[in-house]
């Protein structure tokens, strides 16, 4: 398998993966980072825990950690594009993330996150879960969304084994 891929196109990402297997998303914000896993098949992703950060060390072994005991084969984080496209101050430090985290030695894919916290608080609301039940589980839940979108995206590009 091919560490230190870093990219924003699935299609390399897939190629880095020729096994398929279990994925992690991380949605990372200031203050914590939301997790989600999908299955090997990688047909649907699933909230998890949500880390709260510290310093970078720490949140690297949190989620060393979960990489090993979901036996995880790639990670995706979520970019925070601007709306027009563009990196923002908060794109840079997601790369940075990116760059980081890949001392893991598992393919990273970059997904465009322009509307999943939006999306995920809206249909949180629509599930009439309450304001501190969504403050609770949005960032998993947004990583959950990451995740689906990027399976989404590579679902049928080959098939496993």
């Amino acid at each position: 398998m091919s560490g230190q891929v870093i990219t924003t196109h699935a299609a390399d990402f897939r190629a880095a993966l020729p096994a398929g297997g279990r994925l992690i998303g991380l949605d990372v914000g200031a203050k914590t980072i939301g997790t989600a896993f999908c299955d090997a098949g990688w047909s649907f992703a699933t909230a998890a825990k949500t880390i709260k950060r510290t310093k970078f060390g720490a949140d690297k072994a949190a989620i060393e950690q979960l990489v090993r005991e979901q036996e995880i084969r790639g990670i995706v984080i979520g970019l925070p594009l601007n709306m027009d496209g563009t990196d923002s101050p908060r794109t840079q430090s997601t790369r940075a993330f990116a760059r980081n985290i890949a001392v893991l030695g598992l393919p990273v894919l970059l997904w465009d996150e322009r509307w999943s916290t939006q999306a995920v608080e809206r249909a949180m609301i629509d599930a009439d879960i309450s304001r501190a039940k969504r403050a609770e589980r949005v960032d998993s839940a947004a990583a959950a969304f990451i995740l689906q979108g990027a399976i989404d995206a590579m679902a049928g590009q080959s098939d496993f084994e």
